[in-house]
């Protein structure tokens, strides 16, 4: 790959353009933050932690009925619900390993050992699901979590 030059996207620019100033984040927010792992980005496709919280951080006029506020009010909406959702996935993991854990106190720890990995697996799956139901996650339209997708950075192209 012979681009080397990362630049902000074209979303993240409008952004910057259509905010009035700094948002606080609330508590939910941040803990979702912190529970994100760390990306390795190779294609900048995704957008990590600190991109996130970027958006999360951006006030914007509640009076401005422009095409671009309404998009950048939706995509922070979705970014939201993204972040408050993934707090639900680690913890449904484990609880339910928790209660394995506990269904299992009559066996040897090998026993627990073997069957502990999968299900805090599955339950990050479950999880995810009861975090989109949540936080109404599932209910949302395509276009507002693709907006919510878009990445944060890119590699630059001269076209």
């Amino acid at each position: 790959m012979a681009a080397t030059l990362v630049v902000p996207s074209d979303v993240t620019i409008m952004e910057e353009k259509t905010k009035i100033g700094k948002r606080k984040l609330g508590i939910m927010e941040k803990v979702g933050l912190l529970t994100m792992l760390p990306m390795l980005h190779i294609h900048y496709s995704k957008m990590d932690k600190y991109d996130m919280k970027a958006v999360l951080s951006k006030k914007y006029d509640e009076d401005d009925t422009s095409n671009a506020a309404d998009i950048c009010r939706r995509r922070q909406e979705s970014v939201r619900k993204s972040v408050i959702s993934n707090i639900f996935m680690w913890d449904t993991a484990w609880v339910m390993t928790g209660f394995a854990w506990w269904s299992f106190r009559r066996y040897n720890y090998q026993s627990r050992l073997v069957a502990l990995p999968f299900i805090f697996y599955g339950g990050t799956f479950v999880g995810r699901a009861i975090g989109d139901i949540v936080t109404g996650r599932n209910a949302e339209f395509a276009r507002d979590r693709f907006l919510g997708a878009l990445p944060a950075k890119s590699y630059y192209a001269a076209e």
